[in-house]
């Protein structure tokens, strides 16, 4: 019988990839069907902020989410898998001033958020041009308000929802406006929560003041950072165990510069250590000012406006930047002699997420939705949900352990859902509107004719809008359905699985919780999958300014979307630490691909045929039933690099280095009778089809390919997972067998001999089974 690969190409072509993935879409392969009756997987996929292209990060998380998608598939899952980007809030705001050289508060809003709206189309097209390339199997590419439907978050109907969740909350009793010291943003220009705060790890000067004791006339020195308060200071603490202040307990101190009064009180909080052990209490250079002055029953004074200028409080240095008025009062300070010394230390800054610009803490009138009372609910659903890896779980309970303050809803922006509130004028009582569409307060008639509590008629819409994270934590309610279909909501809440990186656990993930609880009493996810992050090949941050940057576009274009994806989940476990990313390392595991094409190639010559198994034919069989269940637990347990690794080590090592060498020869007929020579072409077919199965939602595009080609019939994503159907009781000869080959090979090479030329070679009792294939693998002559 002549032999030729029906498999004709000689290496994987990716130009395969867009030809495979059109098919999918014009025969709906991934299509979400609502009446389906099998049990439902539903990913609340983390919808990227498209201020700017999708970045690698993105692209490597999103193929992972894929293979939890394509995976439950075939399990039987009728898997809800939508496609959603993030278009709300700051981002786009701060990306469009910079690309239109403005500033939002100079145009009208309308003007500004068009621009916003151009910018948007512009990335969005780009990033869902990125996810297609990757081949992920979304339900839909399309918005539609439907089940499976992309979806944008500033899509009305998106918006609709976040404000029907807001007057849910507010029925509830549960959001109130108040007064109150919040984080600020001076160059964002507005408020913004605790989880939108980072930190930054700086050098800063510490200044040694002299401060005059009222009752004593002593000199005594305090050190601070922030000078440009002395006009707030509150009080002076001293440890009560420092001996070298006790004397000090209820005098006063006189503030150099500004000349009034404040008590020199003992409390803990002071450092012996730090400085020289006496801290001044302003209102408010940090998080440990406000709390202590709230501890002291103390009243603030603010010296900041919201434009991050000193203000009438801070005398004449009224008018000046932060900045500015600590350079000048320094230099005064020095000029009257009340300035000790300088000294650089190493700082922990609060700032803003977005600008990355110091945060300042001043009294602004929001919206606030109550958390602090709820802490122990959410850390009660939170012990509910199963966290991959577990040790992730932490850092939603660091988190929850930590908010001492409610949630600051309210937003002073252009470019977000709008609060649905309206005012009257005459009483200043709020109306809020039924639910049932999306509302924009600014430019629309309040939907009331008469204030119902003094019948007037006149009426001024709210000017704000939501904290971004309101509207991203409620898109597991929409993507169930909430909006169009209540009864599948209702039954098929809560949410299968939230995957999402380590950074927004504070914001999105607690966020979520947080009204989830407290609009449905319940968790929102069976399963929360947290990563970490993409970095370079020497570990550090991707950053433009860096130059490190590596585009996904720029990825596919030079070795296609499989290459990526294998790399994806050979190379790590991105739950467990940081994955790093270049060019090179990606090649390397695209070699994976290259063997596997050799292989199929090679098994593309023969017929699919059924047959008894041979001895040598049920120790591989064994070994693949073994490695299904193997490969389906670690699916399980989205163990998705033990997968990979476990396929891998299986094709390459088990299955090509020693099954396919040692059954050559009965494949090609040479010796053996065409009983043994079915029995190896069923087996070697049986084992790639299962190959092509556990990596299907790895490798889609491939899979597909080359199943395609010999097996043809529907989709293999239409497929069942395998099942481990085979006897593994020769499993137990596998190390001795391969130990046996090492052996032998090693002895050829050692003796100047090819691996064709005959040697002769005792073969051990336990392997005789396996005799004749030996025989004609390392040509053993007696």
């Amino acid at each position: 019988m002549k032999f030729a690969p029906k498999i004709k190409e000689k290496r994987w072509r990716p130009s395969v990839e867009s030809e495979t993935f059109d098919r999918w879409q014009k025969e709906g392969t991934f299509h979400f069907r609502e009446d389906d009756r099998r049990p439902l997987f539903s990913i609340d996929t983390p919808p990227p902020y498209v201020n700017t292209p999708v970045h690698i990060g993105h692209a490597y998380t999103y193929i992972w989410m894929d293979v939890m998608a394509r995976y439950r598939r075939m399990l039987g899952y009728n898997v809800l898998f939508p496609m959603g980007l993030d278009k709300n809030g700051l981002p786009i705001e701060v990306q469009t001033e910079k690309e239109y050289n403005i500033r939002m508060n100079d145009l009208p809003r309308q003007e500004f958020i068009d621009k916003c709206k151009k910018l948007l189309k512009k990335y969005g097209d780009i990033s869902l041009d990125t996810f297609k390339k990757l081949g992920l199997s979304c339900n839909s590419w399309e918005i539609k308000h439907e089940l499976g439907g992309r979806y944008d978050t500033d899509d009305p109907e998106y918006r609709r929802l976040t404000q029907e969740t807001f007057i849910h909350l507010w029925k509830k009793g549960l959001i109130y406006e108040g007064i109150k010291t919040t984080n600020y943003c001076p160059v964002c220009k507005t408020a913004i929560s605790d989880a939108e705060v980072d930190y930054r790890e700086d050098y800063t000067t510490l200044n040694y003041i002299k401060f005059k004791v009222k009752e004593s006339q002593e000199d005594v020195v305090i050190a601070t950072t922030r000078p440009e308060l002395l006009c707030t200071c509150k009080v002076v603490l001293f440890n009560p165990e420092d001996d070298r202040y006790k004397r000090l307990e209820g005098k006063h101190a006189i503030v150099p510069i500004y000349n009034h009064e404040v008590k020199m009180i003992a409390h803990p909080y002071a450092k012996p250590e730090f400085g020289t052990g006496l801290v001044m209490i302003c209102s408010y250079g940090d998080y440990s000012d406000i709390r202590l002055l709230r501890e002291l029953g103390m009243k603030p004074t603010y010296a900041i406006d919201k434009d991050g200028k000193m203000n009438e409080i801070a005398g004449k240095y009224n008018g000046l930047s932060v900045l500015e008025a600590r350079g000048r009062i320094v230099e005064d300070l020095e000029s009257m002699g009340l300035l000790v010394k300088k000294e650089r230390i190493k700082h922990r800054e609060p700032i803003c997420e977005r600008s990355k610009d110091p945060i300042e803490f001043i009294p602004t009138k929001e919206m606030y939705l109550e958390q602090v009372d709820y802490k122990d609910e959410i850390l009660k659903i939170a012990d509910e949900m199963n966290f991959y890896s577990q040790e992730n779980k932490q850092i939603l309970v660091d988190w929850v352990n930590s908010i001492n303050m409610d949630w600051v809803l309210s937003r002073r922006r252009y470019y977000g859902t709008e609060i649905p509130l309206w005012y009257c004028k005459k009483c200043g009582k709020e109306i809020v509107p039924e639910p049932g569409r999306y509302y924009q307060p600014w430019k629309e008639k309040c939907p009331v004719n008469r204030c119902p509590r003094c019948s007037g008629d006149d009426f001024v819409g709210e000017k704000r809008i939501f904290d971004t994270w309101f509207d991203s934590s409620t898109s597991e309610v929409y993507i169930l359905g909430y909006l169009w279909d209540r009864d599948y909501f209702e039954k098929e809440f809560p949410c299968s699985m939230r995957p999402q990186g380590k950074e927004i656990v504070r914001n999105w993930l607690y966020f979520t919780l947080l009204k989830s609880y407290h609009l449905f009493g319940k968790k929102p996810f069976e399963d929360v999958w947290i990563h970490m992050h993409v970095v370079d090949e020497k570990g550090e941050k991707m950053s433009k300014s860096k130059g490190n940057i590596i585009d996904p576009q720029d990825v596919i274009k030079k070795f296609g979307a499989e290459c990526f994806r294998i790399w994806t989940c050979l190379e790590g476990n991105i739950t467990r630490g940081d994955m790093r990313c270049s060019f090179k390392r990606i090649e390397g595991h695209s070699k994976f691909l290259t063997k596997l094409w050799n292989i199929a190639r090679f098994i593309s010559m023969f017929p699919r045929e059924s047959a008894e198994p041979e001895d040598t034919d049920r120790w591989i069989l064994g070994e693949l039933s073994k490695l299904i269940e193997d490969v389906k637990k670690s699916y399980d347990e989205y163990e998705f690099n033990d997968v990979a690794i476990l396929i891998r080590d299986f094709t390459w090592n088990l299955f090509a280095s020693n099954y396919i060498e040692m059954v050559k020869g009965r494949a090609y007929g040479q010796d053996f009778s065409e009983k043994e020579q079915k029995a190896v072409w069923f087996t070697l077919h049986e084992c790639l089809e299962n190959i092509l199965l556990l990596l299907a939602p790895i490798i889609p595009f491939f899979t597909e390919h080359v199943w395609s080609m010999l097996y043809g019939g529907a989709s293999i994503h239409l497929k069942s997972f395998p099942k481990a159907k085979w006897d593994k009781s020769l499993n137990r000869l596998t190390q001795k067998l391969l130990d046996f080959n090492s052996f032998v090979w090693n002895k050829k090479k050692e003796g100047g001999l090819s691996l064709k030329d005959s040697i002769k070679v005792k073969v051990p009792d336990d392997l005789m089974i396996f005799f004749k294939d030996l025989k004609a693998m390392h040509n053993i002559v007696k």
